[in-house]
């Protein structure tokens, strides 16, 4: 076969400059379809590429690196709340502490008397 009867498009190449910005795309959550369309591939083309490189698909590829990500988010949270951020310390005792804004309302009442009286359209 020769060069002219190939048809498709030529071989995408993901350097290492690549590789190294993918995975700080999926550090701050980039989803496979944004990371496909950045670079301009399929998502079949980007999990042959990540295969390569050691992974069994972009969902393994995601798993590993999205945890630095959320490390990093948490870490800024923490010294949110630290400096004295109230949505921060609110939010942050709503997910670790199980605090929430619920106000409990006692609706148990105890009768002593009553009184009854007689409907006026009655004759």
């Amino acid at each position: 076969m020769t060069t002219a009867n190939k048809v498709g498009r030529p071989p995408i190449e993901i350097t290492d400059s690549d590789f190294a910005k993918m995975i700080g795309m999926v550090e701050v959550c980039c989803t496979q379809d944004e990371i496909c369309s950045i670079f301009d591939i399929a998502e079949s083309t980007l999990d042959l590429k990540l295969k390569d490189r050691g992974y069994d698909n972009f969902r393994d590829f995601y798993k590993k690196h999205s945890a630095n990500g959320k490390q990093s988010l948490r870490r800024l949270q923490w010294a949110a709340a630290q400096e004295g951020n109230t949505s921060m310390l609110i939010w942050l005792g709503k997910q670790w502490l199980g605090q929430s804004d619920k106000q409990m309302v006692d609706t148990t009442h105890t009768i002593t008397s009553f009184e009854v009286v007689a409907d006026e359209d009655q004759g």
